[in-house]
């Protein structure tokens, strides 16, 4: 259970460095979305919930018994879907998740948007990175322009918080099934 919500965390952390970047995020739309958490620097949950647009990816993450690792030590990248993200899945998909029978798959999915330690969008450097995640199968980051993570544009990236940092996408990933 600690290796799953280490790899939620991981995951989670990620992605906000990358969501920072200029290429892909006006200044102005990057500010609104990281002002409140910027200035609590809570851990991850913390900074998503002060956000106000990961509703549904915090009662994702209570569902699947992932809030604890997302508060532990750290330090982790989350690639953080907002809630347009998740609202963007097919109908019914989501209800689908939360469903109790289905929190070995909800935990797989989220897991497989956190990384362990910390990437920071400037850490790419207009390079492609695949960092394995919690879940065990590998991302494809690529920072050659702006920044994006398999199928999902960083739109925030660089979110800091106290165990690791967010970088908030626009899809939600999904591992591969074989």
């Amino acid at each position: 259970m600690k290796a799953i919500l280490a790899a939620a965390a991981a995951a989670l952390a990620f992605a906000a460095p990358l969501a920072a970047s200029a290429k892909e995020c006006p200044q102005e739309r990057r500010a609104q979305l990281t002002s409140a958490a910027m200035t609590s620097r809570g851990d991850i949950v913390d900074v998503a919930s002060s956000a106000g647009q990961f509703q549904t990816l915090l009662a994702a993450a209570k569902a699947a018994g992932l809030v604890e690792a997302l508060q532990g030590r750290g330090p982790l990248t989350v690639f953080a879907p907002t809630d347009a993200a998740f609202n963007a899945l097919p109908a019914g998909t989501v209800d689908r998740l939360l469903r109790p029978e289905n929190r070995a798959e909800l935990r797989r999915i989220l897991s497989y948007h956190v990384i362990q330690g910390e990437v920071f969008a400037a850490d790419l450097d207009g390079r492609t990175v695949r960092p394995r995640t919690l879940a065990g199968p590998r991302l494809s980051v690529d920072g050659r322009q702006g920044v994006s993570v398999n199928n999902a544009r960083v739109v925030a990236a660089d979110v800091d918080a106290s165990n690791g940092v967010i970088h908030v996408i626009d899809r939600v990933l999904l591992p591969p099934t074989h």
